[in-house]
């Protein structure tokens, strides 16, 4: 058994380095991204699939949906972390301070809100791993990637958690827990001239 787990394909917001809304759809380089991770998951053996309800993760699952045949199920707690009033502003302007430790944005998550939300978020997700035969996809955002592999999993020795995942770059976990990163943040499937390729652990 194990879980794949998918960050989301491109967005505008993305490439125009804006804090996104729940809204922000996918672009045209994302809707490729998607199509392309789902022709990489098609006969991986994956028999259900966990989203966040965000379009740009909805989509991107819904593209591995049809590549492989396996019921779509939605999950809120896969939602990007909230950042609340600084959601369509430039980073460039927000600055660093939105990844501080201590900073919790207007009307948004702090951290340990979020982290929290991402921990239960993953015990409904392995739940459902181990009640079926088959492996998992689990379609979310780049900041929930990071909080798993930050707090829920765990890494081969010398490798340091990043927040920096690509677009529909696909982690694969495998085992009970202790969770243990097989592959991380692989974007082998996309074009070498689009996007660089993950790292084998």
């Amino acid at each position: 058994m194990a879980i794949y787990i998918v960050r989301h394909g491109e967005t505008a917001g993305n490439a125009e380095g804006v804090v996104q809304f729940p809204e922000t759809p996918l672009n045209d380089r994302g809707l490729a991204q998607a199509h392309a991770v789902g022709a990489r998951l098609a006969n991986v053996g994956i028999r259900h699939i966990l989203a966040s309800d965000y379009a740009r993760a909805h989509v991107t699952a819904q593209a591995i949906h049809r590549a492989c045949g396996a019921p779509l199920e939605i999950d809120e707690g896969l939602r990007e972390r909230n950042f609340g009033d600084l959601r369509g502003q430039p980073r460039s302007e927000v600055g660093e301070k939105m990844h501080a430790d201590d900073f919790e944005p207007p009307n948004g998550e702090s951290w340990p809100v979020f982290h929290n939300r991402v921990a239960q978020a993953w015990e409904r997700a392995t739940q459902a791993a181990r009640s079926q035969e088959g492996h998992l996809a689990l379609v979310t955002h780049g900041l929930v990637c990071y909080s798993l592999v930050l707090n829920q999993l765990r890494l081969p020795a010398g490798t340091e958690p990043s927040p920096g995942f690509g677009n529909t770059a696909v982690t694969i976990v495998e085992g009970e827990p202790p969770w243990t990163v097989s592959l991380l943040n692989c974007c082998e499937h996309l074009d070498a001239s689009i996007e660089a390729r993950g790292v084998v652990l």
